[in-house]
């Protein structure tokens, strides 16, 4: 479950449709808001009531919470795109990750309560912080500044030992990512999920038991990690990257080559790819949105004016999952889904249901 940001409600669907089909994994691994999806997994056994929570007044209520912070100036936060566009620069500055970020997040997400004995592992992706707030600013040279980190139970801690960061290897740039893989299987899977979606530029890193953490925005594809953890491996056929402002914002702060990593994610060998390259099309208005107050110079967050049409959102990413699972479990082991081409004229998935 690599990334998905706000629409993260598409890989509830897909564990449905797999679930239903015979086809549910012993471990999900998630990074960024794959996370989030991945909590609630864990947490709550019954598909429905996976489904139920992911549409529910709490989930509701805590993205309405969400706020701009004073630096989401608009001006400001563009030029500082532009230069991070024009710049070919891997990670060449220490990042102010403390301070410098768009949106501040209430420190608890609203996960459910554990109900039963969970049904699949789960391991979640972060990022541990090899400097400190002092040393932001400063040139970085061939310095380490993350340890990636999987946050994962002891079974998956086994199977993980010894192994090092798919990232440390030189194909993936000038990057700033440590060799060593650190394991910890000391931290909930609510409190890993919340670290995860720690992004860069948009959320403040997350600060744990006195340890900061960037979120698994460092590792959106960890199919190395997915191999070593399993026979058989399910993953996404991703969407191409945001040429403008995340690939930019990937070689600033992380110094990885973001299309690199993507091509190398969509071509790595699975045993079932589920398509969701089409999303932010057939999706588009189903999440959590940016808004350019050009009058007020401020970038804010827009929800669903109300809770009724919230629901129909996450309705639609849950059976835009659903969909496209089911269309994966339809085609032959290891067969590569066709080119999806996306267009402005796809429309939500609303009729499908299992």
């Amino acid at each position: 479950m690599g990334g998905g940001g706000f629409r993260f409600g598409i890989y509830i669907g897909m564990y449905a449709a797999l679930r239903q089909a015979g086809k549910a994994p012993d471990v999900l691994l998630a990074s960024c808001g794959g996370a989030i999806a991945a909590a609630i997994i864990h947490n709550l056994p019954d598909p429905d009531e996976q489904r139920a929570w992911l549409s529910s007044q709490a989930m509701y209520t805590f993205w309405c919470s969400l706020r701009s912070t004073e630096n989401a100036v608009l001006l400001g936060s563009l030029l500082r795109a532009a230069k991070r566009k024009f710049s070919s620069a891997s990670a060449p500055v220490i990042p102010d990750l403390f301070s410098d970020y768009l949106f501040d997040i209430p420190p608890q997400l609203p996960f459910p309560a554990a109900s039963g004995a969970p049904a699949v592992d789960v391991a979640i992706i972060g990022g541990k912080l090899l400097f400190d707030e002092q040393d932001v600013g400063k040139p970085r040279g061939q310095r380490k500044l993350y340890a990636e980190t999987v946050f994962c139970n002891g079974r998956a801690a086994a199977a993980l030992k010894d192994m090092d960061s798919p990232l440390h290897a030189s194909r993936w740039g000038d990057h700033a990512v440590a060799r060593e893989l650190l394991l910890d299987t000391s931290v909930p899977v609510t409190d890993a999920a919340r670290i995860s979606i720690a992004d860069m530029i948009y959320f403040r890193c997350a600060n744990y038991r006195g340890q900061e953490y960037i979120g698994g925005v460092l590792d959106l594809f960890p199919v190395e990690i997915a191999r070593q953890l399993g026979s058989e491996v399910v993953m996404e056929f991703k969407e191409a990257f945001d040429q403008v402002f995340a690939i930019p914002a990937w070689r600033a702060v992380l110094g990885v080559d973001g299309n690199a990593r993507l091509r190398y994610a969509n071509t790595h060998l699975a045993d079932m790819r589920i398509d969701s390259s089409d999303v932010s099309v057939v999706l588009e208005k189903q999440q959590l949105q940016q808004k350019l107050e050009w009058l007020r110079n401020r970038i804010e967050l827009r929800m669903p004016p109300s809770y009724e049409i919230f629901v129909q959102h996450m309705t639609d990413q849950w059976q835009y999952g659903y969909a496209r699972a089911q269309e994966a479990l339809g085609r032959p082991p290891r067969q590569q889904p066709p080119i999806r081409r996306a267009n402005r004229h796809s429309k939500p998935l609303r009729s499908i249901e299992p």
